[in-house]
């Protein structure tokens, strides 16, 4: 039964503190049996001041903390799921909001770019514009871990059910969903629509979620959860603090509901009108 931990983030506007902190993390999550640890959205600069956050994004293959990582994970025998970092696109002018999952003995890691832009009027008083600065690649990816068959999504692609039944399809045994939630939209949907999707695959979600005020004046939800296959709530990191979580994946509970009700074996495609 492998060990996971979740890193609760308030990531701030200097990457090297923020790697920092996971670092720390990572190497106490070592310590306590942890086989592999999820960070959230945005875990290295979270900055919503685009013109002072774009010296720090670099292409992925120029950033001094891709290697970081990847030392990092060889060094403790951690896998490293980091939530996502802003990197340059490798394909035109915008940047890609990116999950990286760093395996102890891969020497490039896995990596998925968020699809969905958070492009919205909040009743707050808060807007967003994501799509003005990033874009996406309509890619399903999928990695070998310790906890099985794992499907990435970031954020704001948690709304798109779509993207979850393909997940699903593919027979993924968890389901990571780092995100950088407001606290309007976080309170009104975000329990239920990540254990909505936990049921929908009949797998594991893993949420590991930004909390707080931030140094760029924004303030994020929190409640870094684990959900089960048949959508129990194993942890719940409040909404108040970062911290480090720690839960015991049983993928046996995976064949268990899935029996109980085999909706993806009874999944049907239907047919446009």
């Amino acid at each position: 039964m492998p060990r996971i931990a979740v890193l609760q983030m308030t990531s701030g506007i200097d990457p090297e503190a923020n790697f920092n902190a996971i670092a720390d993390a990572t190497r106490k999550a070592a310590g306590e049996g942890a086989a592999m640890l999820f960070t959230p959205e945005m875990s290295l600069l979270l900055d919503r001041n685009r013109a002072r956050a774009s010296a720090h994004i670099l292409p992925q293959d120029q950033s001094p903390f891709v290697p970081r990582f990847a030392a990092l994970a060889a060094e403790t025998g951690v896998t490293i799921a980091v939530g996502s970092m802003a990197v340059r696109h490798e394909a035109g002018d915008k940047n890609a909001n990116r999950s990286m999952v760093f395996a102890p003995r891969a020497a490039e890691p896995v990596t998925y770019d968020k699809i969905h832009m958070f492009d919205v009027d909040l009743a707050s008083g808060e807007s967003w514009r994501e799509s003005n600065a990033y874009a996406g690649r309509a890619v399903v990816t999928l990695e070998d871990t310790p906890v099985g068959r794992l499907g990435l999504a970031v954020c704001y692609d948690l709304r798109f059910p779509a993207l979850f039944g393909a997940l699903g399809n593919r027979a993924c045994d968890c389901l990571a969903v780092p995100a950088a939630f407001t606290r309007p939209t976080g309170a009104a949907h975000w329990h239920v629509m990540l254990r909505a999707r936990a049921i929908e695959a009949s797998a594991f979600v893993i949420a590991a979620a930004q909390v707080g005020k931030h140094e760029d004046g924004r303030e994020t939800y929190g409640h870094s959860l684990v959900v089960d296959p048949w959508g129990e709530v194993l942890v719940d990191m409040g909404g108040e603090e970062a911290g480090l979580g720690f839960c015991d994946i049983d993928l046996a509970r995976i064949a268990e509901v899935r029996a109980q009700v085999p909706a993806l074996a009874n999944r049907r495609e239907i047919a446009n009108s």
